[in-house]
């Protein structure tokens, strides 16, 4: 008898041996999620009352580790993850899911909400200048796969990997789409980022 993957169906099998397996559905929320969240937002609500190159620092970082994070798992890990059988996939982004659920909206909310601030404080926040159209589109192009594509796809993994039997298949499919498409989001994020830059050095008018 065919095993289901040549009989073209998606069967459902436990992430973990039964020898390991723990009753309830595994953790999403930890204490090791919590700093992912509490400490950009932290910076981000000190650098509103500090203003000045604080601000400018945690829009920078924030906006570095958010490219940087999208080129990586695009480039590297989506790679990898191709290349993996579906069970060792499913594994792999049952350890991922914490982290990126919480980290990944955080850093986008982070450096959105700094860089439209830092905008303001210099006075070039003005819909009517090409530059800031050209990074609005560039910004509603990355919520709309932020929360159009990636957060939904994190969404049915959690809920997945809360029933007794989570079918990796699945896990696995969606978690290496979103792996794939954050090189996607990456190209947008330089074209934001040689925006925003090109207009702070002059390069571009308004």
């Amino acid at each position: 008898m065919g095993s289901p993957a040549v009989l073209g169906r998606e069967a459902p099998f436990p992430l973990q041996t039964p020898a390991s397996a723990t009753p309830g559905a595994p953790r999403i929320v930890t204490w090791r999620a919590l700093p992912l969240v509490f400490i950009p937002v932290g910076a981000l609500l000190v650098a509103l009352q500090v203003q000045g190159v604080f601000l400018d620092y945690v829009h920078v970082m924030s906006g570095a580790l958010w490219t940087g994070i999208d080129i990586f798992m695009g480039l590297v890990i989506g790679p990898i993850m191709g290349r993996m059988p579906p069970a060792a996939r499913a594994q792999f982004v049952q350890s991922l899911v914490p982290t990126m659920l919480f980290l990944m909206p955080t850093l986008a909310s982070v450096t959105i909400t700094a860089g439209i601030y830092l905008a303001i404080s210099v006075g070039i926040f003005d819909l009517h200048y090409l530059a800031i159209q050209v990074a609005g589109i560039l910004v509603v192009l990355l919520l709309i796969q932020g929360l159009g594509i990636f957060l939904p796809n994190e969404i049915r993994i959690v809920l997945e990997l809360r029933k007794e039997r989570p079918n990796v298949q699945r896990i696995g499919r969606w978690g290496l789409l979103n792996a794939r498409l954050s090189g996607l989001q990456a190209i947008f994020q330089v074209g934001l980022i040689f925006v925003m830059a090109s207009l702070a050095a002059g390069l571009v008018n308004l």
